[in-house]
C-alpha cells in the first residue's frame, strides 16, 4: 500500500513546494510595490536603473524588432500569395507586432538582458555581505535595491515596447517596399488606418506588466540567492527562466482578457 501511495506523496510534495514558491514570490512582489509607493526615494539608484533598463536596451530591442518585422512581412506575403491576399500584409504586420510580437519579444529581451544583470548584481552584493552592510547602516535593502529597479522597469519597458512596435512595423515596411513592390505611402496609410487605439493601449499595458515581472524576478532571485559563486550562477539562471515563463503566461492571460470575444 505504501508503494502504491508513494507517487501521490511525490505529487503532493511537488504541489506544496510550488504553492510555497508562489506564496513567497507574491509576498515579495507586494512588499516591493509597497516600497515603490512610499518614501524615501533614492533618485540616483532610480536614474541608474532607468539607464540600464531603458537606454542601454535600445540596441538589442531595435535589432530584434526590425528583423522580426521584416521576417513577419515575408511570411505573411508568402502565405497570402496562396489565396491572392497579399494586400493584407501591412495590416497583419501591424497587428502582429503591436498586439503580440512587440511586447513579448521586448519582454523576453529584457528578461535575458536586464533580469540576469539585476539578479547577478544583487546576488553578488549578498555574497559579499554588502546587503548586510546596508542593513547595518539603517538602509532598507528593499527600498534601496528593489524599489528603484521595479519602478524604472514599470516606466521604461512600455516605452521600449512602443519603440519596438514602431521599428518592427518599419522593418516590414522596408522589406515590402524594397523587395515585394509595395507602394511605401500606401503601406503606411493602410497601417495607420487599420490600427486602433485599443491595440496600442494593450501593447503598452503588456509592456508595463512584463517589465514589472522581469525586474521582480531579478530582484527576488538576487535577494534569495545562495552563498558563493554557484549561488550567484543559480540565481541568475533561475531568474531568467522564471521571468521568461511568467512573461509568456502573463501574455496568454492578458491576451485572453483584452481580446476575448
Amino acid at each position: 500500500m505504501s508503494i502504491a501511495l508513494a507517487p501521490l506523496g511525490w505529487i503532493g510534495r511537488a504541489v506544496l513546494t510550488a504553492l510555497g514558491a508562489v506564496g513567497r514570490v507574491t509576498l515579495f512582489a507586494l512588499s516591493a510595490l509597497s516600497h515603490v509607493l512610499r518614501p524615501p526615494f533614492y533618485g540616483r539608484e532610480f536614474a541608474a536603473a532607468l539607464a540600464q533598463i531603458g537606454w542601454l536596451s535600445l540596441p538589442v530591442v531595435g535589432l530584434t524588432a526590425v528583423f522580426t518585422g521584416g521576417a513577419l512581412a515575408l511570411q505573411i506575403y508568402a502565405g497570402g500569395a496562396r489565396f491572392n491576399a497579399e494586400a493584407v500584409v501591412p495590416q497583419i504586420v501591424a497587428l502582429g507586432m503591436v498586439r503580440e510580437l512587440g511586447p513579448v519579444l521586448v519582454g523576453l529581451m529584457i528578461a535575458a538582458r536586464v533580469t540576469s544583470s539585476i539578479a547577478a548584481e544583487i546576488a553578488t552584493m549578498k555574497v559579499t555581505e554588502q546587503i548586510d552592510a546596508l542593513t547595518t547602516l539603517s538602509t532598507n535593502p528593499m527600498k534601496y535595491l528593489v524599489a528603484p529597479r521595479v519602478l524604472a522597469a514599470l516606466i521604461v519597458v512600455p516605452a521600449l515596447v512602443g519603440v519596438g512596435d514602431i521599428i518592427g512595423i518599419f522593418g516590414g515596411w522596408a522589406v515590402t517596399s524594397g523587395t515585394l513592390g509595395f507602394n511605401p505611402s500606401t503601406y503606411l496609410k493602410n497601417t495607420v488606418d487599420f490600427l486602433q487605439t485599443w491595440d496600442v493601449v494593450t501593447s503598452l499595458f503588456k509592456g508595463c506588466a512584463f517589465g514589472g515581472i522581469a525586474a521582480l524576478m531579478g530582484c527576488y532571485y538576487g535577494m534569495n540567492s545562495g552563498r558563493g559563486a554557484q549561488g550567484v550562477g543559480r540565481a541568475t539562471k533561475g531568474s531568467v527562466e522564471a521571468a521568461a515563463i511568467l512573461i509568456l503566461a502573463a501574455n496568454f492571460l492578458l491576451t485572453g482578457a483584452f481580446f476575448s470575444v
